[in-house]
């Protein structure tokens, strides 16, 4: 017998060992190689789709639903969009805008600014900003408008068709009934055109940017002391689109322009502008039952049935709704651009107390809103 089965003989346990500890460096190799995957596909948008990034960043209920007002800590976001104030005016207007008009908690002022609680805390000492001591609106004054500043997601449900909403093309109007109810406005929400999806105002499906890897600029709405708003945004093809806004006492007027800055004609230049109800008392539920759409108004009725929100857009192509969000449209289309070409639309966003929303829209229509010039 051979020294070798001699010493198997004399300890029968060893090859049991060796094939133990095999067994378990193969173990360990799958766990590591799972977790390898597991953190790449964490980190690869690309592999990931809207609704399973959507519980990834939001957590498992992408769908949730409308806490109570005095639990807004759970209405839940991802900080990757906050802006940093650049200087003390800057702060002093954002702390104002989130505590005194959207009524954010120091979380969701986080989110949006990126500022510890303590750096919060200190900030509202420093200008005085509380809850409690918003300015009043003056009698007769113009339907208050802001740019809507992140931090809470403007819709309740599909959150994972709107991954990292942008601030940018938001604006909060806020209604005549109640200071504290608004409807977030994403103006425009999408850019279709001849070329593909040519802007998103948060991360959905591709576009012709994310295709290739390019990451638009940040920006930020102008803003004036009678209350009007601007943007303009600059494509890297050439394509520019800009939007003006100006409050009135009896609406919000808007104007979208769009500049064809390429070498080729564009087609198909379709728009989505999007009103969500989220946060305006009486107009959050998830239905389509409270819309009467009717080309170009697109209407939303109260849970009480005699408040409505109304808006339109001059070229509409499409009026609809989703009871998800919950939101509605009035989408309009420009006209084929040539190259130089510049084209505009105008809309609009209006209140209406009353049970006749179809004698609204008639009385709206003389008002030649389309040819009003912001």
């Amino acid at each position: 017998m051979s020294s070798r089965n001699e010493k198997q003989k004399r300890n029968p346990l060893s090859a049991v060992k060796i094939l133990v500890g095999a067994l378990a460096f193969l173990a360990l190799s799958y766990v590591m190689l799972a977790v390898l995957q597991h953190r790449i596909r964490s980190h690869s948008s690309t592999n990931l789709t809207g609704l399973e990034k959507a519980m990834q960043i939001y957590g498992n209920d992408s769908d949730g639903k409308l806490p109570p007002a005095e639990d807004a800590s759970e209405l839940k976001w991802i900080g990757v969009n906050y802006r940093v104030p650049s200087t003390d005016a800057d702060l002093r207007y954002w702390l104002g805008n989130m505590v005194w008009y959207h009524r954010f908690t120091n979380e969701e002022i986080t989110a949006a600014t990126g500022l510890v609680e303590t750096e919060i805390e200190e900030s509202k000492r420093k200008f005085d900003i509380r809850a409690d001591n918003r300015p009043e609106q003056a009698k007769g004054a113009p339907i208050l408008v802001l740019p809507y500043p992140g931090g809470r997601h403007p819709r309740i449900g599909f959150l994972e068709g709107a991954i990292e909403p942008q601030r940018e093309t938001k604006l909060s109007v806020f209604t005549p009934w109640d200071a504290n109810s608004y409807v977030v406005v994403d103006v425009p929400e999408a850019i279709w055109s001849n070329l593909g999806l040519t802007y998103l105002a948060h991360t959905h499906i591709d576009t012709i940017w994310t295709k290739q890897g390019i990451e638009l600029e940040k920006l930020e709405w102008n803003r004036y002391p009678d209350g009007r708003l601007d943007i303009e945004r600059k494509l890297p093809n050439g394509i520019a689109f800009g939007v003006k806004v100006r409050p009135t006492k009896d609406a919000v007027l808007m104007e979208m322009r769009l500049t064809n800055g390429t070498d080729k004609k564009l087609t198909g230049l379709r728009i989505q502008n999007c009103v969500m109800t989220k946060m305006a008392k009486g107009f959050e539920q998830q239905t389509n039952e409270n819309k009467v759409l009717q080309n170009p108004y697109a209407a939303c009725r109260s849970s009480g049935g005699k408040r409505w929100i109304i808006t339109a857009w001059e070229g509409c192509h499409r009026t609809w709704a989703n009871e998800r969000p919950p939101c509605f449209h009035s989408d309009p289309k420009f006209p084929d651009l040539e190259p130089g070409q510049t084209a505009r639309l105008r809309g609009r966003l209006s209140f209406y107390e009353g049970t006749d929303i179809e004698g609204e829209f008639k009385r709206i229509e003389p008002t030649g809103w389309p040819k009003e010039r912001n």
